[in-house]
């Protein structure tokens, strides 16, 4: 080999690394693109799989709460028949109740004569009548009878028939002992309708009409009771005070007494 020759040969091998170190390069950069890539594809599975993870228990935990709602919605229900069945039932026990009494008042109070009778015209003189005859008092047991049967509609829950019957008992016999009674059930039973107004109407030709009646005092507690759901509280404390005023010593007072305090 000639001196230049070996001269050459370091340099030659120097070059030769270079050119095998930079055509390495490309290869290199490839393979590390290629682990980068894979790293992400990773990173975004166990994103998507967390993501995925959480709106699986977002929706298990919905699902739970539908459920208890649900359950909590029957159970609500099941108490809302309970109270109703027994507001009704309740309801009932009162109106057995206050027909109860009715029937035993009435037997307290003072009835009507038993049956009319044609007055016998005095004569003057030439045999002619002085007086015209008085006009003939109602046969009480037919009024009972209308009453009773009247009171036996209300009792079925027969409540705008008996309402119908009671109105026109008023109307044909108000002069009657039972025309009180009848005229307060008409008002019971326009509230039984839900028309509170015309409830109070009623109760009050009751307290108008036959102040000193076993039933006035029981009907300004209904006009009370109407004017309280009707949202008129000041009227109504104005009617509970009257009837403590009115009728003191009664069970009406009492009652009015113990809503007053409430």
């Amino acid at each position: 080999m000639t001196p230049r020759r070996l001269r050459l040969a370091p340099v030659l091998s120097t070059l030769a690394l270079l050119l095998a170190t930079l055509g390495a390069q490309p290869a290199r950069a490839g393979l590390f693109d290629d682990e980068e890539a894979r790293r992400q594809i990773r990173d975004t599975s166990f994103k998507v799989n967390d993501r995925i993870d959480a709106l699986s228990k977002g929706q298990i935990d919905l699902v739970n709460q539908i459920v208890a709602l649900r359950e909590e919605n029957a159970r609500l229900h099941g108490q809302v028949e309970t109270l109703t069945f027994e507001l009704e039932s309740a309801k009932k026990r009162q109106q057995d109740f206050y027909i109860d009494l009715d029937t035993r008042l009435r037997k307290l109070e003072p009835q009507a004569p038993s049956a009319s009778s044609e007055a016998k015209p005095a004569e003057d003189g030439g045999g002619q009548a002085a007086e015209a005859s008085p006009k003939p008092a109602g046969d009480p047991a037919a009024e009972s009878r209308e009453y009773e049967s009247a009171l036996n509609l209300f009792k079925a829950n027969k409540i705008k028939e008996a309402g119908a019957a009671f109105a026109a008992f008023v109307k044909a016999h108000p002069d009657s002992t039972l025309a009180p009674s009848a005229q307060y059930w008409l008002g019971n039973a326009h509230y039984s309708l839900r028309d509170c107004k015309k409830a109070i109407d009623a109760h009050r030709v009751v307290v108008s009409k036959w102040p000193q009646h076993a039933k006035a005092p029981d009907a300004l507690i209904n006009v009370a009771t109407c004017q309280q759901e009707l949202g008129d509280d000041k009227g109504a404390k104005t009617t509970l005070n009257a009837v403590v005023i009115k009728y003191p010593g009664s069970p009406a007072a009492e009652t009015a007494k113990q809503r007053l305090k409430k």
